[in-house]
């Protein structure tokens, strides 16, 4: 879910259509005459993330949208190089990392384990997620202990997945109650539309994404639960060893951390620092 996206796409994916480039001045800090390049265009950095996810990415006409593209273009910048955006799936983002597809994943995915045994991680924000349900429904889940007995419907690839899994067969079956029954779909958007069809009893999703389905969808959805739920780190991730190109990232984000410019980016979309 930073797989929490997912959310682990503030959902993940509906209208999709062009992407979008930051032009920035030319590369200062990432060398070109190192034995392994940083990055696949040495004045460009390729951020792979699934532009349908507001308001972490998401198309607005041909323009790329929301807190990821900005956070790309900000950590570009002060690398002295471009950036681009390359529209792909979620469960896939980590894959096109070894398939060199593009350099770096920006797109509201949280930090585990599991992901960083196939890429390197950086924290770059704190969230969590909220548990939707229908307006008026008889369920009102306030934390996921309450999800036993329940249909959630989930995003593909997020941390979710498992987590909630696990929490059937620890908690609820060892409790005597029933299991929570997961289903999975290829986008948060779809998993709205499944909840507002009755496929679904509930959904869980990142914060920024839950409250902004709650005002897309007209409070036709509303958030049960009123504190986060599993709270999680986000990660920028970058290919395993690629140990140049995460130096320059961390480098770009304590210097926009330390001029107050990343802090004003964390405000204007409700998100915390990373710790």
């Amino acid at each position: 879910m930073l797989n929490t996206r997912k959310t682990e796409s503030l959902f993940r994916r509906a209208t999709l259509a062009l992407g979008m480039t930051a032009v920035l001045a030319p590369a200062t800090l990432l060398s070109a005459t190192a034995s392994a390049e940083p990055l696949i265009d040495s004045d460009t950095l390729k951020v792979g993330m699934e532009i349908s996810y507001p308001p972490f990415e998401s198309y607005e006409g041909d323009k790329v949208v929301g807190f990821d593209p900005e956070v790309s273009a900000m950590l570009a910048s002060h690398m002295g190089v471009e950036a681009e955006f390359q529209d792909t799936k979620f469960t896939s983002l980590i894959l096109g990392l070894g398939a060199q597809k593009f350099d770096a994943v920006i797109s509201g995915m949280y930090l585990t384990d599991e992901r960083q045994k196939q890429a390197d991680g950086l924290a770059y924000a704190r969230t969590g997620a909220y548990i939707m349900v229908n307006k008026g429904s008889d369920i009102q889940p306030q934390t996921e202990h309450d999800l036993c007995g329940v249909v959630v419907g989930l995003q593909q690839g997020t941390a979710w997945v498992k987590q909630l899994g696990e929490l059937s067969e620890s908690y609820c079956k060892a409790n005597g109650k029933d299991a929570i029954t997961i289903r999975e779909f290829p986008s948060a958007p779809e998993v709205s539309q499944a909840l507002m069809s009755r496929n679904v009893q509930a959904q869980l999703e990142i914060a920024g994404a839950a409250r902004m389905f709650v005002e897309r969808t007209r409070g036709r959805i509303e958030i049960s639960s009123p504190d986060l739920v599993y709270p999680q780190i986000l990660g920028i991730y970058v290919k395993k060893g690629n140990t140049e190109l995460m130096s320059a990232l961390e480098k770009a984000l304590a210097e926009a951390t330390a001029s107050g410019e990343y802090q004003a980016l964390l405000d204007k979309y409700n998100l915390l620092a990373a710790e």
